[in-house]
């Protein structure tokens, strides 16, 4: 698959990277309300997946082996902390996985080591490329928020069901196929690298069982609730993901020294 690019990277130069992953129909406008309460201490970067913000048209087939590959070539430094929601927190698993000798840490929230129905993510498929994303909007509203997300924050969530009409039919699609695919169940054993396992507690996508699978499978895992949140605790709950991510990575960093 083509290259995955990093957004300019926000934070001081000598500090430890940190590489934040999208949720599928979204972009790194995900995350923009975390950034600022990390970028003192980390140097920030942020992916896109293809078709979506800024992220290249996806002109064949991928998987998330794939996306992780291209996260991994994309990162310049030889070691990194990730943090990824839904899709990309399945990439974090991947990358741990394929990559784990340059991961420092991994925090895979609101996502699983599977999910959903691949019959679903077909079908799903086939509505983006036949009736573009903007027929998911109301669908996709529902399962991404808690109940007072939206009416708490307008503007942010706005704009995130603005980057899933203006994503690419047919990469979104892509995407689609690729979580259909996805199972890495069996292989979480071998993940050595420090994993946290966080869950909107208002998470339909992803519940708490995805997360407790995750934290009890790898070798060093840790499971959080994110209270007041949905699918994409990182909009809807910044300063709580960001105060987890703080915590989460400095504990990593005391016990790696």
């Amino acid at each position: 698959m083509s290259a995955v690019s990093l957004t300019e990277l926000v934070g001081p130069p000598d500090a430890p990277l940190l590489v934040l992953g999208p949720s599928l129909g979204t972009s790194t406008i995900l995350w923009d309300d975390v950034v600022p309460l990390l970028a003192d201490d980390y140097r920030v970067a942020a992916w896109d997946l293809p078709g979506h913000g800024t992220g290249p048209v996806a002109r064949e087939a991928f998987t998330v082996a794939d996306l992780a590959d291209a996260v991994a070539a994309a990162v310049p430094d030889d070691t990194f902390f990730y943090a990824g929601v839904s899709l990309g927190g399945a990439t974090g698993l991947e990358l741990a996985l394929r990559h784990g000798d340059r991961l420092r840490a991994a925090a895979i929230v609101a996502s699983g080591a599977q999910l959903g129905d691949p019959g679903a993510w077909a079908e799903r498929a086939a509505q983006a490329r036949a009736q573009s994303t903007s027929s998911l909007i109301v669908a996709s509203a529902q399962r991404w928020f808690a109940p007072d997300s939206i009416a708490r924050r307008p503007e942010l969530t706005g704009r995130l069901l603005h980057a899933l009409q203006d994503a690419d039919d047919d990469s979104y699609a892509r995407c689609c196929e690729a979580l259909a695919a996805y199972d890495v169940r069996a292989d979480l054993g071998r993940i050595d690298v420090p994993v946290l396992a966080a869950w909107g507690a208002f998470d339909a996508v992803a519940p708490e069982a995805k997360a407790v699978e995750i934290a009890a499978g790898v070798g060093n895992g840790r499971v959080e609730r994110i209270d007041g949140a949905g699918h994409l605790p990182a909009a809807e709950q910044p300063e709580a993901v960001a105060a987890l991510l703080r915590s989460f990575f400095a504990s990593a960093s005391r016990k790696a020294a």
